[in-house]
């Protein structure tokens, strides 16, 4: 890192034990870009609900990572989880600045033209007339029961071991 590590807490007193391991994390972002000109790390305790929150600022070229996820009951967790968002943040902006980002071919439209809720899968058909399974389990972005007849979705596809199935679908 550039600049040194910034350590602030909002609501409690941190310990040494509590700044060595923010500090631990943070050097070991280092090895996952070697480019990271500022880290701010901020330690937030929610006293009402015995939370801690982490919230964790870097700075690299050209742009700011943030994170921010969900308060947790133990402090050391809320650290360790922070931490591990920043490095696949780091380990992703790593890879779209050496141009090593996979390309995804575009999701193809269907409609639902079968469901089986009491078993958990169903199929789709295409718009060129193919007949393609899905399970519950690739539905994104809806529950599979809230599914119907007729909805057209987006998949992405792959080959099972009886044919075409949907690797992940959201319905448009």
């Amino acid at each position: 890192m550039i600049l040194p590590l910034q350590i602030t807490s909002r609501n409690l007193e941190l310990t040494e034990a509590i700044r060595a391991d923010i500090r631990d994390h943070a050097e070991k972002l280092d090895k996952y870009y070697d480019r990271i000109m500022g880290c701010r790390v901020t330690v937030e305790a929610i006293p009402k609900r015995s939370l801690y929150n982490v919230h964790i600022d870097i700075t690299v070229p050209g742009t700011e990572l943030v994170i921010k996820l969900d308060p947790n009951t133990d402090l050391y967790v809320s650290i360790r989880d922070a931490f591990h968002d920043a490095r696949r943040k780091l380990e992703d902006f790593a890879r779209r600045q050496r141009g090593a980002v996979k390309h995804h071919e575009g999701q193809t439209h269907a409609r639902i033209s079968g469901l089986f809720p009491d078993k958990g899968y169903g199929f789709l058909t295409t718009p060129d007339g193919r007949e393609v399974y899905f399970h519950e389990h690739s539905v994104l972005n809806r529950k599979f029961k809230q599914l119907e007849i007729g909805m057209e979705v987006r998949f992405a596809e792959e080959m099972g071991e009886k044919g075409p199935q949907a690797s992940s679908m959201t319905v448009v």
